[in-house]
């Protein structure tokens, strides 16, 4: 069993590689990409850049994965989360140019535009040229709380360099929002703090997409984990539904987590259930009301949503199962997104009706899990949303947790390249080819627990096959 320290100090070194890579070769030419597969294998830009990046996504994954096995103390994974983190802060965006498109959109907002109008090419922008070409014409898909900070990082900002800070320090408030409310959860399910600490922090997505990369989903996340935190800890319902408001205000993802907290709120009261609900949804819509109204743009932020999928990926499972459709017939893409809506839907009501008679918060962390999974986009940070819940409440299992969080902290080059964009075609069959194999399992299993008889698997923290 490798040494605390070891571990450590890998992941350490492995943080300081990426912090090369960003200095070399982070996000900064959207229609010139620093780096690509083919520009690697050309020789291009010389070595030292994909070897930093390589050499420290291997040690900070194999560092975290390691580290897993060695049931840390908090304070120690909390430090050492900490020195992980440390490195990237100075440098250029990894993994993503959405930091300028949330400068341009925060611009816009500071100027009295309506971001929810049109894109940086339709209203404009100084730093347009910043911004990655798919998102030029899209309107802002975010809700009114993220344009008022994103605003309010223009105004203290200033450049574009100043704004990139900004919003730097707000998606670092978001983790540390996940960091401090991360023992509630846990001590509500009994899982050890050090390993829920570690899970969440230390996972290479924090650093990397996070706070290097500056996503809002930091934000949208700290404010679900405070909602739940809330809605565990105290009888203060209509708390927890401002926060859950604040979270919608973010980013929209977050209304699916809201019928799981009516259940934990229920739990940590003793009123009755229409109370319970009415508290948990006034908290909300006062929250998305308020920010609706300051922010000056109303509801116009719900329309902007239908812009969100434009990127067509085979990383989201519907949609490579369209992708694969299409090699053979006609476009398929649009129909299984919609047929991966739908069954999301009924995956969120069935986990909703379980959650009543068993643990709610391992239940919402699955809701977010199975969000991410059958949503028509997915993008590496995503895997966030359901990190922190699931880390503070599955007590086994944990490889379902590990394995995918690993792999999408490796999927993007250092200037936000995407190597799923790489392997289009062979992607989207094997990704097929796997949904096709867990269907086949799912059914095998409930097949074989039928033919059992009722009771025969009673395990609470199971993962669905």
């Amino acid at each position: 069993m490798p040494r605390p320290t070891a571990v450590r100090y890998v992941g350490l070194a492995g943080s300081l590689l990426l912090a090369v890579a960003a200095w070399l070769g982070g996000a900064s030419s959207p229609w010139e990409p620093t780096v690509t597969p083919r520009t690697i294998f050309a020789g291009e830009n010389g070595v030292a850049l994909p070897l930093a990046w390589l050499l420290g996504t291997l040690l900070i994954i194999g560092a975290w994965v390691v580290g897993v096995r060695l049931a840390p103390t908090a304070r120690w994974a909390y430090v050492t989360a900490a020195l992980w983190a440390v490195p990237l802060l100075p440098f250029l965006p990894l993994g993503s140019y959405d930091a300028f498109s949330y400068a341009c959109q925060g611009w816009q907002q500071s100027a009295g535009l309506d971001p929810y109008a049109g894109g940086v090419t339709d209203l404009g922008c100084p730093w347009a040229t910043a911004v990655a070409p798919t998102w030029l014409s899209s309107p802002a898909p975010y809700g009114p709380v993220f344009l008022l900070l994103a605003g309010l990082a223009v105004k203290v900002g200033g450049s574009l360099t100043g704004t990139l800070a900004a919003l730097r320090v707000i998606a670092l408030l978001g983790v540390v929002l996940i960091a401090l409310c991360l023992p509630t959860l846990a001590r509500h399910s009994g899982v050890p703090l050090g390993r829920a600490v570690w899970l969440t922090l230390a996972c290479p997505l924090i650093p990397i997409h996070l706070i290097s990369g500056a996503h809002n989903d930091a934000v949208m996340v700290g404010f679900v984990v405070a909602g739940l935190a809330v809605a565990l800890g105290s009888r203060l319902t209509w708390a927890a539904g401002l926060l859950l408001g604040l979270a919608i205000g973010v980013k929209a993802t977050a209304v699916v987590v809201v019928p799981f907290a009516f259940w934990l709120a229920l739990r940590s009261r003793t009123s009755g259930y229409l109370r319970a609900g009415a508290e948990l949804v006034a908290g909300v819509l006062v929250a998305l009301a308020a920010a609706s109204l300051i922010s000056g743009r109303g509801f116009g932020w719900i329309t902007g949503l239908a812009g969100s999928g434009a990127s067509v990926q085979w990383t989201s499972p519907a949609t490579a199962i369209g992708m694969t459709i299409d090699l053979f017939g006609p476009d398929a893409v649009p129909v299984t997104r919609v047929v991966g809506i739908a069954v999301l839907a009924v995956v969120l009501v069935l986990l909703w009706w379980r959650a009543r008679l068993r643990d709610p918060l391992l239940y919402t962390g699955y809701a977010l899990a199975a969000t991410v999974l059958l949503s028509p986009v997915f993008h590496p940070w995503y895997a966030v949303w359901a990190l922190p819940v699931l880390a503070a409440s599955l007590h086994d299992h944990l490889r379902w947790l590990v394995v995918p969080c690993a792999v999408a902290a490796a999927l993007c080059l250092p200037d936000g390249y995407n190597l799923a964009l790489a392997v289009k075609a062979q992607g989207a069959i094997l990704m097929t080819a796997f949904v096709i194999y867990l269907a086949w399992k799912a059914l095998h299993e409930a097949k074989n627990r039928n033919s059992r008889g009722p009771g025969a698997d009673r395990a609470v923290h199971r993962l669905p096959g």
